[in-house]
């Protein structure tokens, strides 16, 4: 009888395995974004990182609509978020338009992983404190995915226009630092997450929602571009407004 309950304690319902099974695929999409992204070709990689930021957005939701969290998902997903967010998007961007600098472009591409590797380890040592518990609006600054999809707006520029690089090498060097300091620093950023909508409000917020998403299935680059231009004005906003509910993502 007790090898029997501990045969039972060993075996999980495949169910309860969905959400480390999309991490996993969120990392196979970031190694595969910078196979394709050595091989030249960049708007699949992009489309990859896309890929796994859904894939982010929806393992952790899943996990506790599931009630499926365990602290192995929590790590690999740290992990997966790394790779995917902190080292795919500025690799890609060195080999689309920074190897002529060579040295001067790699430091940018090293502070960038740097501070997304230490965005991510404040955020796993916040979620182990007991001010985790405390829901707030805000993030301390930006996260991890919206770094990587913020930096790649160098990207969505070039494939909107002509798929041509509109900005010098310094530039682009400049952008990915900035964007990897603003994921460490302490400015509040908007979660989304905390977000509530009025019941009279849903309808028109689903109208929306299948705005842009329509947007993004036909003008996907330009909605890129307008998508970043809206966080990054977001950011400037909470820079300027003093608030008071803060959170770690």
């Amino acid at each position: 009888m007790k090898d029997e309950i501990d045969g039972q304690k060993r075996e999980l319902p495949l169910v309860q395995l969905i959400p480390n099974m999309l991490t996993i695929a969120a990392i196979c999409a970031g190694l595969s974004a910078i196979r394709f992204s050595i091989q030249g070709n960049f708007e699949l990689a992009v489309q990859l990182i896309l890929a796994a930021c859904v894939l982010d957005g929806l393992d952790g939701r899943i996990a506790r609509l599931l009630k499926s969290d365990s602290l192995m998902g929590a790590e690999l997903d740290s992990l997966a978020d790394f790779l995917n967010f902190g080292v795919a998007p500025p690799l890609l961007l060195y080999l689309w338009a920074l190897q002529d600098m060579r040295s001067g472009a790699w430091i940018s591409v090293l502070v960038y992983a740097i501070c997304a590797v230490m965005r991510l380890a404040r955020f796993n040592v916040d979620a182990k404190s007991e001010e985790d518990c405390v829901d707030g609006a805000y993030f301390t600054g930006v996260p991890a995915p919206a770094g990587a999809l913020l930096v790649l707006l160098p990207l969505f520029i070039s494939f909107a226009f002509a798929n041509a690089p509109l900005f010098p090498d310094i530039v682009i060097c400049a952008h990915i630092v900035i964007v990897g300091f603003l994921m460490i620093s302490r400015i509040p950023t908007w979660s989304f997450k905390a977000t509530r909508i009025s019941r009279e409000n849903v309808k028109f917020f689903l109208v929306g929602f299948a705005f842009v998403g329509a947007a993004v299935l036909t003008f996907a680059w330009v909605t890129l571009i307008a998508l970043c231009l809206a966080y990054i004005a977001m950011v400037v906003w909470s820079i300027l407004s003093p608030t008071k509910e803060i959170e770690e993502e």
